[in-house]
């Protein structure tokens, strides 16, 4: 049996059941989109960027240099590690116990982004609340600028930019065109395997293809499908006779 046969009874299952698939994507994608725009509670993300600078000489001038500009290149590697551990968090939730978090939740809320070969970095919360996220992100960035002259015996972290907790951004999450993206992709999914697996469990014989496919003889005799509705008596047309509606002369 040819490869192409194969498709072609792939095709024609899914054909027949169209239908099916096509209720269960737009349900699944009606269901989602409804979710996700109602019901799930918005999500703000609020961000504050730093960078590494070389500490001044004894000119007080910035030394330029590239060997500087990559030793703090590669200090955004230890930073990373730093920002993230007790010794930064402990001291924010004792400062500001009206955030009402844990030293291990902001360790795991905490997003740390940089772009490679650049001394900036950027540390990143998100929260049902934005102004709630600015001010635990900007409190942490400048708790960090202050404990690092402690732990690495060098000043060189500096504020760019704050997080505004007065702006009031779209929320990052829910997404919804992506959770519809998602949602068209699984209920396809989905719809697809429950069409091959309703064929696959449905042992009837319905054409003369399947007796052909599936027993390997031909067809000898097809019977037709008889309705209800075949039986009936057709009705006589109003205005003729029983005897002209039927055919047969009237004596």
């Amino acid at each position: 049996m040819s490869i192409d046969f194969e498709i072609k009874r792939y095709l024609a299952v899914l054909r027949k059941r169209l239908w099916l698939i096509l209720l269960i994507v737009a349900a699944g994608c009606l269901i989602t989109g409804v979710v996700s725009k109602y019901y799930l509670k918005p999500v703000y993300q609020a961000s504050t960027k730093l960078i590494v600078n070389s500490p001044a000489d004894t000119q007080g001038m910035l030394r330029l240099d590239m060997n500087a500009i990559n030793t703090n290149i590669s200090l955004i590697h230890t930073y990373k590690e730093i920002i993230k551990t007790p010794a930064i968090m402990d001291l924010v939730v004792k400062e500001h116990p009206e955030y009402g978090v844990t030293s291990d939740d902001l360790m795991r809320r905490i997003q740390f982004s940089s772009v490679s070969d650049t001394q900036i970095f950027t540390l990143s919360l998100e929260d049902a609340s934005y102004s709630k996220a600015a001010q635990m992100i900007n409190t942490v960035a400048q708790m960090f600028q202050k404990q690092i002259p402690n732990i690495m015996k060098i000043d060189n972290v500096f504020v760019l930019h704050e997080a505004d907790p007065a702006k009031t951004p779209a929320p990052v999450k829910p997404n919804v065109p992506l959770n519809v993206a998602i949602s068209f992709l699984a209920s396809l999914m989905f719809a697809i395997g429950l069409v091959f697996a309703l064929e696959y469990f449905d042992d009837t014989l319905k054409t003369e293809e399947d007796v052909e496919h599936y027993l390997g003889l031909p067809t000898l005799v097809a019977v037709p499908e008889i309705r209800a509705g075949d039986m009936k008596p057709k009705r006589t047309p109003i205005g003729k006779k029983v005897g002209e509606a039927s055919g047969v002369p009237i004596q």
